[in-house]
This record gives C-alpha cells, structure tokens and sequence, in this order.
C-alpha cells in the first residue's frame, strides 16, 4: 500500500494507485507499507528512484544500510511492531530522503509511525518540508522505544516483588516458576530487540546528520544532538534492564531449587523415621523357629509399642534441631 502526505494538503494520508500517481510528485511524505513489486516499480518509475529490495534491507552490512546515492541518503534501521504482545516483531526499516520528499518502506507497523501520524497535523507550515518530516518521525520512535523500555522495566519489577514475596506454607496460590520464567524470558527478548533498534537508530542518526548537515537548519541539528544523547541514555537503561533480567532469572532458579531441596529434605527424614520400624519389623518377621520373644504372651505389643518409640524419637529431634 502507497499511502502520500501532501504539504498543501495539512499532511492527510491519500491512498495511491495507478490513477492518481500524481501525487507522488507533490508529496512531501510517501510511506509504503508492505509493497508489492508493482508498487515498488510505479515509485520509482515515477520518482526515478531505485528503491532497495527486503533482501537489502535485511542486509546486516553497514555499507549497505546507509549509504548515499547521488543527492539521496538510503537509510535502513530496525524497528519493533507489536511491543505489548508476547511476540514483539523486529524488522527492517528504509528511511529514503531526498531534498524535497521522504520515503518510507516497512512490513511492518510500529506503533511510532502512528505517532507521528498524530503529530503531523500540529505540525507548522515552515516544518513540513522532507528533513523536518524525518527528524520528527525519529523523535517519535525514540518516544516509542523509551516507552517500550519503560514497560519492561515495569513488568520486571512486578516479577522481582512476585519472586521475592514470601511465602507461607498456607498460601491459596502456590508461585508457578515456569511461567515466571517464560514471563521474563518475553521480557528479556523484548529488551534485547529494543537494544539492537537504538544501535541501529544511533548509527543513522550519526550518518545522517553527517552527510546532510548542510541542509539541516540549526534547529534540526539541536534535535538531533538531543536525540544522540537520549538514545545514550536508553541504551545505559536497556543494559541495565538487562541485568536485571539474569539477575531475576538466576534468582527464580534459586526458589526452584530451594522447593526442591525442601521436598527432597521431606523424604529424606521420611525414611530416617520410618528406618527403625521397619528394621525391626524385618527382625521379627524372619522365618526362623527359634526367635527370643517369640513366645512371649505381650510380644506383640511389645513389638509395636518398639516401632512407634523408635518413630518418634527421631521426629522430636528432627524438631528440636529445627529441620522440620
């Protein structure tokens, strides 16, 4: 889909087929979202642009995400889609400017692009011009990223108050480590994405204000230094966030073995109380015709009320040693 935002328009989005290829001329802002090959080739047949193909943009090589063909910068930057469900999507993004347009291509929908969809019409007349355009839209995906850290850091400290709360052996919910660890483990992922997004982001932003300085006026290149350090200090979050992640997750294998160390010392002084008795048991039922006692009138008694003794006995110390 070839969706154009005209200047003279106030920016409203219009949908671009065959019939109205017109308005790529006159846009100031053209987003193509998941295009198909006839999409693809009416752009540039229309702008006289080569645009890069998905391959090349998944291409991990610098030379290849950011380069500069004649007037045009090529700048390609990964970005995330679907942040609050369990499975974040990351995927390529080609920012093409040229001195009076930029164009977009992704397959994907992050929640920045609607942000800046919402930004665009409060934005002034002189502001709507291609350079402008690009610098908001990575102000709203730094805005973006910050909140999707700001959700894990959130949802990793309800996970580290549910690991670290304590427990009572009367507790109506037992804590299920398995779907903590799976719960941490989307955390850590998500995390992780939103760390290779502001690197990628951090080497645009470095390239394009280098290359295009000259037609950055001086307000556009504040941004840019204050969104430079704002990515600096997401980054020192997310490695922090990412700490915490192990952190957490060494700790939530720490209870897992402590619940089970507890049910292995449940056995293990199980089968020292029951040892005795069943020792003694296994005395008096052997099959021998001459057995002291065995003729005894109370013997029997005698036998059980032996058993039970040398239950009990070490119960209390188990007890007084307090491993009970």
């Amino acid at each position: 889909m070839i969706t154009a935002y005209l200047a003279q328009n106030n920016l409203a989005p219009q949908i671009v087929n065959t019939e109205n290829t017109a308005l790529l001329q006159e846009a100031v802002w053209i987003d193509l979202l998941a295009p198909t090959n006839i999409e693809e080739a009416l752009v540039e047949q229309c702008l006289d642009l080569g645009m890069p193909t998905r391959e090349e943009m998944q291409e991990i090589e610098l030379s290849s995400r950011l380069y500069r063909d004649k007037d045009t910068l090529f700048m390609t930057a990964i970005m995330i889609a679907h942040s609050d469900s369990p499975e974040p999507k990351l995927d390529p993004v080609t920012f093409v400017l040229t001195e009076k347009k930029l164009i977009t291509i992704r397959n994907i929908e992050p929640q920045s692009f609607q942000l800046f969809g919402t930004r665009l019409q409060k934005l002034e007349v002189t502001h709507r011009t291609s350079n402008d355009l690009l610098i908001e839209l990575l102000d709203a995906t730094i805005d973006r990223l910050a909140d999707i850290l700001e959700l894990v850091g959130s949802r990793l400290d309800d996970y580290s108050k549910t690991i670290f709360r304590p427990q009572t052996d009367d507790s109506a919910v037992k804590l299920d480590y398995r779907k903590l660890m799976q719960k941490l483990g989307t955390s850590g992922d998500l995390n992780t994405k939103a760390r290779e997004s502001l690197i990628t982001f951090n080497r645009l932003i470095t390239f394009y204000a280098q290359t295009n300085a000259s037609r950055i006026n001086h307000e556009g290149q504040l941004r840019l230094v204050t969104a430079t350090k704002d990515i600096a200090s997401l980054s020192d979050h997310a490695n922090f966030l990412s700490t915490k992640v192990n952190f957490l997750l060494d700790a939530t294998l720490g209870m897992i073995n402590i619940e089970q160390n507890n049910a292995i010392k449940i056995f293990s002084v199980a089968a020292v109380i029951f040892l005795p008795p069943t020792l003694i048991a296994s005395i008096y039922g052997m099959n021998f015709q001459f057995m002291p006692a065995l003729a005894w009138k109370s013997g029997y008694l005698i036998t059980l009320g032996s058993m039970l003794l040398s239950s009990w006995l070490p119960y209390k110390y188990f007890k007084y040693r307090k491993w009970l």
